[in-house]
């Protein structure tokens, strides 16, 4: 298999991040919500995890606040690329792609805060969801868009 696929996927993937991001932070500032510290928590916990000592106090913290959307970038640029894969082997409708990318990621995303005890989704409220479901939508929805720009029918497969 050519890589082509695979870095079209991961373009999308990442652009579909920066969707998700812009749609988090644009509800934050129009519900004036706090800033979720789940990133950083899923970073403190990975490096726990990994036995990887990101420093004492303020040092750690920011290591910490750091890693959080990095990781979050990374898992989103991963799914892209994983899509690239499957997406390059058969026809996925665009509706179909939407709810892939964005389910995929948003079943990542919440599947790891249970896994790493950073946060249960069995206890959300609906308002906790909806902020949850609306920007990995708009991952979804970029993430397909972009893909499609990137491969029109005309060069899939190729």
């Amino acid at each position: 298999m050519r890589a082509a696929p695979v870095v079209d996927g991961a373009i999308a993937g990442a652009v579909g991040s920066a969707a998700l991001n812009i749609v988090s932070y644009l509800d934050i500032a129009v519900r004036a919500r706090p800033v979720s510290s789940t990133p950083e928590r899923t970073a403190g916990r990975l490096a726990d995890v990994a036995h990887v000592d990101l420093g004492p106090g303020e040092q750690g913290a920011n290591r910490r606040s750091g890693l959080g959307p990095v990781i979050g970038y990374g898992i989103g640029i991963a799914a892209g690329a994983v899509f690239g894969v499957l997406a390059a082997r058969r026809r996925i409708p665009l509706a179909a792609a939407i709810g892939l990318l964005g389910g995929g990621v948003m079943a990542s995303s919440d599947g790891s805060l249970a896994v790493l005890g950073v946060s249960d989704p069995r206890t959300w409220r609906r308002s906790d969801w909806v902020s949850d479901l609306v920007p990995h939508l708009a991952y979804g929805m970029a993430a397909a868009a972009t893909w499609w720009r990137l491969r029109p029918p005309s060069r899939r497969g190729r």
